[in-house]
């Protein structure tokens, strides 16, 4: 790619919320993982990481091999966020990772941080820099569990050296990732690179491998079935873990279970999406909306299908709460999509359009935006309570625009030829906009009319 190409994609990803940035670095990992478009998936997510790292365009990243730092804390890279979007257990804050290595290279093991740098910079093959990565490892998880043990008899004190509240709440969690690297590294050796359908032989295998007793704490099972999850097409469906465990579908059993936490992280990993979407909606940039409207549509049923959740109980409203504040966010959106359509498809006397007007085109892409929107709305609408406002918007925007493009075309046939120019944008935004709603054939149809409208008038003329 381009120089010129990279500074266009590497603007674009900036212009992303955050949260949209996290979703789609997620994603383009599993794809990597995968292997599928691998050297693309590679390009975006570099520049996805110069963004969220700060790192300016001329800059060179650091190779992660060379990067002491990373070495240590690659085990816990599954477990990252990326964003201030709030954390759930199995989730570490990527910003906590810089306090913590400054800590211990200044005085949670500095000998051993000064050790690891050296052997890094003799190391000439990744063996050794494996071998040296390890032995930090467990040194640096001695030193976090040593002064975040509840045995610490300084520790409020001692943990205020670490950093900020939100690091210290990270602090156990990472020592104790880093202690069992090698019984989540072979978790994750077990399962397949993707799961495509959590069925019964998968759910069997994953109860198999998850019979590591390092696995089992109520600190690091959350972190198991994060590996998991990540793995899911579906990440909803690690709730069929807990369910098996329970062996019933009624929540307080459910609830009762280690397991039970499989889905607090589906429920919060929904919640993500949704708010995502929000803000994708919000800032009118909907490349994702689809996926998103999939993912939460197919999380909400398989919540709803599959347990037998209580409308009064935590896990109830928090699904109550992810359906209606995003039928909330796109009942909003799609009311105001007709609106917009109006304005510029809206004919007008030759006298009310000033001579030189024009209609601005990103405007006209952003309604067919909208109106594509709307269309993928409607594939998703019943199990996200916006299936009313859905269906009659659709409707009503067919009908409009199918009667405009036509009476747009007619106008064409005649009227002050001042204000042609102004009339053939509106049909060709009036085209657009069929294109989105009827497909290509009927969009091609009605730009035939048009042109013919416009042949026609002028062979009139002349005849004239």
């Amino acid at each position: 790619m381009s120089q010129k190409s990279t500074e266009r994609l590497r603007d674009y990803l900036a212009q992303l919320p955050p949260q949209s940035q996290a979703l789609l670095m997620r994603e383009l990992e599993r794809a990597v993982e995968r292997g599928d478009d691998v050297a693309i998936a590679n390009l975006v997510l570099e520049q996805l990481r110069k963004i969220v790292r700060g790192v300016e365009q001329d800059e060179q990243i650091q190779p992660r091999s060379d990067d002491p730092a990373r070495l240590l804390f690659r085990p816990l890279e599954p477990f990252l966020a990326e964003t201030n979007f709030p954390t759930r257990a199995g989730q570490l804050r990527r910003a906590s990772l810089l306090p913590i290595w400054q800590w211990l290279a200044r005085e949670g093991a500095p000998e051993a941080a000064r050790e690891f740098e050296a052997a890094l910079a003799a190391a000439s093959e990744s063996g050794p820099m494996e071998i040296a990565a390890r032995k930090f490892q467990l040194a640096a998880a001695e030193a976090i569990l040593k002064i975040a043990g509840p045995t610490q008899d300084d520790r409020p004190r001692a943990l205020s050296r670490v950093g900020p509240p939100s690091v210290v709440e990270d602090l156990l969690p990472i020592g104790l990732v880093l202690q069992a690297r090698e019984a989540l590294e072979t978790l994750g050796s077990r399962l397949p690179s993707q799961i495509r359908v959590f069925s019964d032989s998968q759910i069997a295998s994953a109860m198999e491998a998850l019979k590591l007793p390092s696995l089992q704490t109520p600190q690091l099972l959350p972190f198991a079935l994060s590996l998991i999850a990540q793995r899911l097409a579906a990440p909803w469906q690690i709730i069929r873990l807990a369910i098996k465990m329970a062996a019933s579908d009624d929540e307080l059993r459910v609830a009762a279970t280690p397991y039970g936490i499989a889905v607090t992280i589906a429920l919060h990993d929904l919640s993500f999406v949704a708010a995502c979407l929000r803000t994708d909606i919000k800032r009118g940039h909907f490349d994702y909306v689809g996926e998103q409207l999939k993912t939460l549509h197919d999380g909400v049923r398989g919540l709803r299908t599959e347990l037998d959740l209580r409308n009064d109980s935590t896990w109830g409203r928090q699904l109550t709460s992810v359906r209606a504040d995003t039928s909330n966010a796109l009942q909003s959106e799609i009311d105001s999509v007709p609106g917009r359509v109006r304005r510029i498809l809206r004919q007008r006397a030759d006298k009310d359009i000033a001579a030189g007007a024009k209609i601005d085109m990103s405007e006209v892409e952003d309604a067919a935006a909208l109106i594509d929107f709307v269309a993928v709305c409607r594939t998703y609408a019943s199990e996200l309570a916006i299936n009313e406002v859905t269906l009659r918007t659709f409707s009503d925007l067919q009908h409009y625009v199918e009667q405009s493009t036509e009476g747009l075309v007619q106008s064409l046939r005649g009227g002050d030829a001042r204000v042609r120019a102004f009339r053939q944008q509106q049909v060709k935004a009036a085209i657009r906009f069929c294109e989105v709603l009827f497909g290509h054939d009927y969009a091609s149809l009605m730009n035939r009319a048009a042109e013919n409208a416009v042949t026609g008038e002028r062979k009139s003329s002349r005849a004239g």
